[in-house]
């Protein structure tokens, strides 16, 4: 098994021939490893190494557990691996170390993510865990780097040279790596803005659209630029609808169009015209494909996408780093409105 992560940077496995150069790493860093790994001081031999090489090759038969060696340009520099594969209930744990100096390139982020897509594309599993001592910071920044949850707290979860520590233990499950690939998809659409553009007038004959503001975007908190409307009929204001230009991670979970009718004015459709009149905008910045999201509880807003035409794309559940779920939300509808 051969697995290409980036340009001289692979994993594989049949390490017997490895032995003599895995036992001299683990040796160059054992101080290191043995901050967080239990198995360090039992390797104390190009022998010993060779019985777990041989053991390895076993549980790989017997489809429990499948280790690889991280190679960079030939070069042996840590291990990585699907351990107690559940085939029944399809879900795994993922371990990994990597020697001292090689830290900080993003090499073990890489690895990890490509035995994820493995593990759900090839072997079709459900979900993914990883368990890290709950004081090593370094080792838990790679689950929650990739989308992770944090599914619970392990007490006294591990014994390291006598003394315990509480293990953290982080999930990833298919619907949640879906959503990631989803996001790829969408900010690889194209979407152009060099700045603001002069609004043709936005009317039916019944509603308008009113700008109130150009929000120039923020990178620093990740805001893109954004158009606020005012919904107006008879020169009155009867709601709000914005849309922002452009498509990041938070965008897949709360939309590039977000409305709201006043109250007294819903149930005349306001919603859902006021989306169709903002679509020129949309495509004066190429944008050809509109999510539009939602709260599973939000029957109103979910009628007018599909009134659309809308596609629900899936109820994605809400990571804990975005604002909605800061808010209390749990999950979004993610529809997405084809304009082209």
């Amino acid at each position: 098994m051969n697995i290409t992560v980036r340009e001289n940077l692979i994993m594989r496995n049949r390490l017997a021939d490895d032995a003599p150069e895995i036992y001299q790493v683990i040796d160059d860093n054992r101080a290191y490893l043995r901050q967080w790994l239990p198995w360090v001081d039992g390797t104390d031999s190009p022998a010993v190494i060779q019985n777990v090489l041989a053991k390895w090759d076993r549980q790989l038969e017997q489809g429990t557990d499948i280790v690889l060696g991280i190679f960079m340009g030939g070069k042996y520099i840590g291990n990585i691996g699907l351990h107690d594969i559940d085939k029944e209930n399809k879900n795994c744990i993922i371990g990994y170390w990597l020697a001292e100096k090689y830290q900080g390139q993003g090499i073990i982020t890489d690895c990890v993510r490509a035995l994820i897509n493995y593990a759900f594309e090839v072997l079709e599993l459900n979900k993914i865990n990883i368990h890290c001592a709950l004081d090593n910071c370094k080792s838990r920044a790679i689950p929650k780097r990739l989308g992770f949850h944090e599914s619970g707290i392990l007490k006294d979860g591990e014994n390291l040279y006598g003394i315990t520590h509480d293990m953290v233990i982080y999930c990833l499950e298919r619907d949640e790596w879906e959503a990631q690939k989803e996001i790829e998809y969408y900010n690889a659409l194209p979407c152009e803005f060099n700045d603001f553009i002069e609004l043709p007038e936005l009317s039916d004959g019944e509603i308008c659209l009113v700008c109130t503001a150009k929000r120039p975007a923020i990178p620093e908190k990740k805001f893109v630029p954004a158009y606020d409307f005012a919904v107006c009929k008879g020169g009155e204001k009867i709601g709000e609808i914005n849309l922002r230009i452009g498509y990041t991670d938070g965008l897949y979970y709360g939309g590039q169009i977000g409305y709201g009718i006043d109250e007294k004015y819903r149930g005349n459709g306001y919603a859902g015209r006021a989306c169709r009149l903002i679509v020129p905008v949309a495509k004066a910045h190429c944008m050809t494909k509109l999510l539009i999201t939602n709260n599973q509880t939000n029957d109103a807003s979910r009628r007018v996408c599909e009134k659309l035409g809308a596609r629900l794309v899936r109820v994605a559940r809400l990571p804990e780093w975005h604002d909605l779920y800061k808010e209390g939300r749990r999950f979004s509808n993610i529809f997405e409105w084809s304009v082209e």
